[in-house]
């Protein structure tokens, strides 16, 4: 795992609309429309540790959809773990908050959920992003995401891995 000593050094992945590809490092689908762990109007990157939960995540409301899929190398700190609940309990959340699907319902009746509230007070705390279990379809414990509010400078850089500039021909 590469998650030492509150930094994320390695690979992430995302599974990216095509009409946000030409920008893999905005945050602007997620300003745009919110999440889970950002409200709307606050850029955050979605990530997954590994390919297959970053296809997951992009098919959670209904079926795949054309997809991109980015991978990036990442430097980033400092990365919250909300797993073990430990650190949870110092925000005031429980595991199952973390993992109550109606975070969309609350942001959609013009509330913050629970887990938008964490993030807000994570930010506030000097925290680049958090990292936790995947709560797509078919995924487990073992599924890890990191969501980010802050990837460059400051300590943090995330690169997208486009070799032979691919994404720019689209």
């Amino acid at each position: 795992m590469p998650l030492t000593e509150g930094r994320y050094r390695g690979e992430l992945y995302r599974a990216l609309n095509p009409v946000y590809a030409r920008e893999p490092l905005s945050g602007r689908g997620a300003e745009i429309y919110g999440g889970r762990f950002n409200v709307r109007g606050v850029p955050a990157i979605y990530t997954a540790l590994d390919p297959s939960t970053a296809l997951r995540e992009a098919s959670q409301v209904g079926s795949l959809q054309p997809t991109v899929l980015v991978s990036y190398r990442a430097d980033l700190g400092p990365i919250f773990d909300t797993r073990g609940g430990r650190g949870l309990n110092r925000y005031g959340l429980s595991d199952e908050a973390l993992a109550d699907p109606g975070w969309r319902a609350t942001m959609l009746e013009g509330r913050v959920a629970p887990t938008q509230e964490l993030a807000r007070k994570l930010v506030a705390d000097g925290f680049s992003g958090l990292i936790t279990r995947s709560f797509a379809r078919g995924t487990s414990a073992s599924n890890l995401n990191l969501v980010l509010w802050r990837w460059a400078g400051d300590g943090c850089s995330l690169q997208v891995i486009d070799d032979e500039g691919r994404l720019g021909r689209m």
